[in-house]
């Protein structure tokens, strides 16, 4: 396997048996297998009028129960179609609850995504067009792309229950199966972790470019593997590509699966190679032409295509370089040899919005056709299955996986095609990015086919690598991953808390290698401001994804901050540069410095600072004004959620009509149920799901939460969870005016007050001290041993009636349910700036030991809680004599008995429970006229 440098590419026709082209060798419509019938019926709404399913396609989809398993398909028979019917026959079709309901598109770059998000939406399309209005309508599959930036149809984190095709980058769908989500708010990485990693199928497609990410997914797949036994739902992987080697896969933790991973792989059977498009003769020759001389090699490339005849596809020539500097060279050289040609220039560092024309003007099938005279200029992002057919394809000499997707470029539409192959050098230099073993195993696999057929159609390849000895296997398909994932790495990647810096763990080497490497930069207007005052974006503007431009981060340094040696070091942004990155303590956009320029990191950079070109992508050498892609269209509340995710301390989830506590816990109860039952919850998880719907808001009893609410029109109660946004105060100040609770977080009071509730009536609870009473004895500790206060009402009954594990999940969901307070429980900056008046000690994320929330209502129907005093015993380590074993030590046990992802997905069921419920507009009849 290669070291990519992160340029690929998709192909739009990528099903079936459709109708062949003019040229198209015959097709060969494959038997029905016995009891598949209805699957065909299935594949042809999928895929079209005329389409039938090719065998391999046939043979995924009748399996009945999914596995982790590995598909090597050659290019151009079907594998995205194959695939996206295998599942959506036995999940959606079918309704089968042991299939995933998530389908995980992982791909290698960002052409590829898009590409891929466009042919699953008209397949499913076609579906849904054919069912209209029929009971056996399957229902809509959300289709959802995680590519980083604010999105407008970005709401599928919200409905766990529903079916739906999730599909994005390696660097945007691993980091998030690490819990780390590149370019996603801190506060949602556990959702999107637990979702991604649990009822969930990954496709793990084009492996042979994913470089180190491929024994990340092999990794995580064997890690979720061990732990199938403590989730409720499963997580498979399906590896995907055409040259698919199986020991790829093999590590020492993934030893005991991968037998079972590689058992029956899904291949074409030697007998159906030839039919068809895979019976396309395509010659291949080698020149060399070295890396400086970009004139010769431009006048090659114009010779070749000069020879191309203008047939029913049009004359076309596809350039394939390994760099993008060699591109935007050799896409220069051609325009100044031959003004009047046609060129068109392609990599991965333009933006989506001028990607967007890219399908329509070139690189798809209705672009070419006869008279077209085009030369496609291009990386890595056509090497994976873009829909172009080229009559020659002029590729430099890379690795032999690359070349032989690189082959399947050229003559795709049927006919025959030329390929030449340009070595420009293999010395360690030239070589990058890869390496010279790599070129001088791919030059050595050209001889030993220029000494026989020369072809490198699909047929042909398949024989010459059937040929091979496994030495010669090793030496063309070599993989050794960089690092490799290790278990306990996962295990400390669950805690997503912050140090004070803000600074996290870095993964981004479990996700590519190398320099490439990337972050993402937007350009926005930002006016200067008079010397002494301090100039930045608004803290509410969001990128959206058609914004986003992915940069390499040493890149992205060395040109805001200027290039740096040992003695010269660069810390800051050059004199003539303004750009900011986000500050999740601060929640606002920040001078940006070379250290925070860090793999994964959202950008803003004034567009009077340049950086790019709208025909030639990122240019850290240009210093015209960026063209400046206006903002997302947000709803309300998705700006607030997008908000409330990006700060530490934010609120803006709760701006809404006017509703009390009892109100909008009952409206998440209700959700949450509803979400627990269909996605078949046990009884007793269900039940505390609901509960922890019922609790989560109680801790916005807190006087200082009650503070932030003020106003004319504000309700004379202790009891507000929601509030209009006018009546919203910035700061945490009670009602009293006489503390200030910077960045509280209510949902650790409300999790605190459960503790609260056992103290009160049951402090020998086992979930408190009740198994430890005697050890504390031992150690000469006294512990409280009688209930005080009125009898518990019946809110506070159902918490005593939970089991020492249940109250350990139910409390944790509650203070889990903003992502915000999770594994750990620390000071944050600003508790470190309170003024301890009183003795009591400073705040945990705003709360005080003794702080007490006043009495109210859970539950409109049931009599109002007590008064409920808080305790930060939980926060320290050891045993504590009031509640028992620490908060850490508490969510440790959590983690080992559901694992990480088990216990991040009933997180993200409860979050989801919490957001849908916070769109209500429902009025609460707690605050009608005339209300008690």
């Amino acid at each position: 396997m290669t070291k990519p440098p992160v340029d690929w590419g998709f192909d739009e026709n990528d099903l079936g048996h459709a109708a062949p082209g003019p040229q198209a060798g015959p097709l060969v419509t494959p038997q029905p297998v016995e009891g598949d019938l209805g699957f065909a019926q299935w594949f042809t709404r999928l895929a079209g009028e005329g389409a039938t399913p090719h065998p391999w396609q046939r043979e995924l989809a009748i399996e009945g129960t999914p596995r982790s398993r590995l598909i090597r398909i050659p290019t151009g028979m079907g594998k995205t179609l194959g695939v996206l019917a295998a599942w959506s026959w036995h999940r959606v079709a079918l309704g089968q609850s042991n299939w995933p309901r998530r389908l995980v598109w992982c791909l290698p770059m960002r052409v590829l995504v898009e590409q891929t998000e466009a042919v699953v939406r008209q397949a499913l399309d076609r579906v849904h067009r054919l069912w209209p209005g029929r009971g056996d309508h399957p229902g809509k599959v959300g289709v959802h792309v995680l590519m980083g930036g604010a999105d407008p149809g970005g709401d599928w984190h919200l409905f766990p229950e529903e079916c739906a095709v999730l599909i994005g980058t390696q660097d945007m769908l691993l980091s998030r199966a690490l819990n780390r989500g590149y370019a996603s708010a801190r506060a949602r990485w556990p959702l999107e972790f637990g979702l991604l990693n649990h009822d969930a199928l990954w496709i793990l497609d084009e492996v042979q470019l994913m470089d180190v990410g491929l024994a990340t997914s092999a990794q995580l797949q064997a890690f979720h593997d061990q732990d199938v036994a403590k989730g409720h739902r499963s997580r498979t992987s399906w590896w995907m590509s055409a040259t698919l080697q199986p020991q790829w896969l093999r590590s020492v933790d993934t030893a005991s699966q991968h037998d079972a991973w590689s058992h029956a792989p899904c291949t074409v059977a030697p007998e159906q190679r030839a039919m068809g498009l895979g019976g396309v003769a395509k010659s291949v020759s080698v020149v060399e032409v070295t890396a400086d001389q970009v004139a010769q090699f431009a006048e090659r490339v114009l010779h070749e295509h000069d020879a191309v005849h203008d047939g029913e596809n049009g004359r076309i020539t596809l350039v394939i370089c390994n760099t993008v500097d060699r591109a935007c060279r050799t896409y220069d050289a051609l325009l100044a040899a031959r003004p009047s040609q046609e060129v068109r220039l392609a990599h991965s560092r333009f933006r989506p919005s001028e990607r967007a024309a890219w399908r329509d003007s070139f690189l798809s099938r209705a672009a070419c056709s006869r008279g077209t005279d085009r030369i496609i200029v291009a990386t890595q992002v056509v090497e994976a299955g873009v829909d172009v057919s080229a009559g020659c394809v002029v590729s430099e000499l890379a690795p032999w996986p690359s070349l032989v997707q690189r082959f399947g470029r050229c003559a795709r539409y049927g006919g025959s095609g030329t390929v030449l192959v340009v070595d420009r050098g293999r010395d360690d230099k030239t070589a990058l990015p890869y390496t010279t073993d790599d070129l001088e195993a791919a030059l050595f696999a050209l001889g030993r086919l220029a000494s026989g057929s020369g072809d490198v159609g699909t047929a042909s390849l398949e024989e010459f690598e059937e040929s091979l000895s496994e030495s010669d296997r090793g030496r063309l398909y070599p993989y050794v991953p960089q690092h490799l994932l290790l278990r306990r790495e996962l295990d400390e990647l669950f805690d997503t808390t912050p140090d004070l810096t803000g600074a996290d763990l870095d993964i981004s080497r479990f996700i590519r290698s190398g320099d490439e490497r990337d972050l993402q930069v937007f350009w926005l207007d930002v006016p200067r401001v008079p010397k002494g005052q301090t100039a930045e974006p608004d803290r509410r503007r969001r990128p959206g994804r058609e914004e986003l431009c992915n940069v390499p981060f040493l890149l992205a340094r060395d040109w805001l901050c200027g290039s740096e040696t040992k003695s010269s070091r660069k810390p800051r942004l050059k004199a003539a540069f303004r750009a900011w990155t986000w500050d999740w303590i601060e929640g606002r956009w920040v001078t940006a410095e070379r250290k925070q320029l860090v793999p994964g990191r959202i950008v803003c950079v004034a567009a009077e600072c340049g950086g790019y070109r709208l025909e030639r992508g990122f240019d850290d050498q240009s210093r015209e004004a960026v063209p400046v892609v206006g903002p997302p269209e947000l709803s309300s509340q998705q700006l607030a959620e997008v908000e409330a995710d990006e700060s530490q301390d934010s609120e803006d989830l709760s701006a809404s009509e006017w509703k009390t506590i009892a109100c909008h816990c009952g409206e998440v109860e209700e959700h949450a149920l509803r979400i627990a039952e269909a996605v078949a919850l046990p009884d007793d998880v269900r039940k505390l799901l609901g509960l922890a719907g019922r609790w989560h808001d109680l801790g916005k009893a807190h006087p200082a939460f009650q503070g932030l609410i003020r106003g004319d029109t504000r309700p004379d109660r202790p009891d507000l969870a929601k509030a209009p946004k006018v009546a919203w105060r910035r700061e945490y100040r009670t009602l009293d005016g006489r503390d200030v609770r910077p960045g509280l977080r209510h949902e650790l009071a409300s999790a605190l007050a459960l503790f609260s509730v056992l103290q009160r009536h049951a402090p020998g609870h086992p979930a408190l001290i009740g198994r430890w009473r005697e050890a504390l004895a031992l150690a000469g500790t006294s512990t409280a041993t009688e209930p005080v206060g009125k009898p518990p009402t019946p809110c506070e009954q159902a918490i005593l009636a939970c089991s020492e594990q249940e109250f350990d999940l139910l409390v944790y969901l509650v203070a889990s349910h903003h992502g915000k307070v999770r594994v750990a429980l620390h000071a944050a900056p600003q508790d470190q700036d309170y003024r301890d008046r009183d003795g009591r000690g400073l705040p945990i994320r705003g709360v005080r030991e003794g702080d007490a929330l006043p009495s109210v209502r859970l539950d409109a129907s049931a009599p109002a809680l007590p008064e409920l005093t808080l305790s930060l015993e939980p926060a320290n380590l050891g045993l504590s004599p009031v509640t028992g074993r620490s908060w850490r030590e508490r969510t440790s046990e959590l983690q080992q008995r559901f694992g990480p992802a088990g216990l991040a997905w009933l997180e993200a069921l409860l979050i989801a429970a919490d957001r849908r419920a916070s769109r209500l507009t429902t009025p609460d009849p707690e605050l009608a006229p005339g209300a008690r």
